[in-house]
């Protein structure tokens, strides 16, 4: 019963305050002051309804007029074939790489190689293989990533670290470097 006799008070109250009476003046300060109560000098404002919202003509419309969710995005499985982990190439400057992805990338996806974080350039879009033929002396590494139209990383490989020695031409004959 009480609960009733609250909701019904409460309503009572928010028409009142809806439909009260605004006055508004200035004061010799020049400041501006609004109050329900009738003031010196006063004019009455008026006050527009309040603006109300319903949820059936929002953003929460009925499921028919939803736009279709997009699809997911396809879980992709990728890694470096070539060259092997901790695999070491010994007076060469050509190194050959390789990645394959599962599925092959499609529908805009593409495999991207980075050699030392940067892009290869003639890696096929859908995996493959390439063979470059200036690879610096030292260690570096590569990494396959299959990468949404947007550039998003849908799948990386585990970074693979591989040395590629050289002799020094300020010492070809170094004992430490097989010829």
């Amino acid at each position: 019963m009480r609960t009733i006799l609250f909701t019904i008070l409460s309503l009572a109250c928010s028409v009142v305050v809806c439909a009260a009476t605004v006055y508004k003046w200035v004061d010799e300060n020049g400041v501006t002051h609004y109050s329900d109560q009738p003031y010196e000098n006063a004019q009455k404002v008026t006050v527009q309804a309040p603006q109300t919202y319903s949820a059936s003509h929002g953003l929460y419309s009925s499921p028919t007029q939803n736009p279709a969710p997009k699809a997911p995005s396809t879980a992709y499985t990728c890694s470096v074939v070539q060259p092997a982990n901790d695999e070491t190439f010994q007076n060469t400057s050509a190194v050959s790489f390789a990645a394959q992805a599962s599925p092959a990338p499609g529908g805009g996806d593409q495999m991207v190689l980075l050699l030392d974080g940067a892009k290869v350039a003639n890696f096929p879009s859908s995996g493959g293989s390439v063979t470059l033929d200036s690879v610096d002396r030292g260690q570096h590494t590569v990494q396959a990533v299959v990468q949404d139209p947007s550039g998003k990383a849908l799948c990386q490989s585990t970074p693979v670290t591989f040395t590629v020695l050289q002799p020094s031409l300020l010492n070809p004959s170094n004992p430490n470097h097989r010829h």
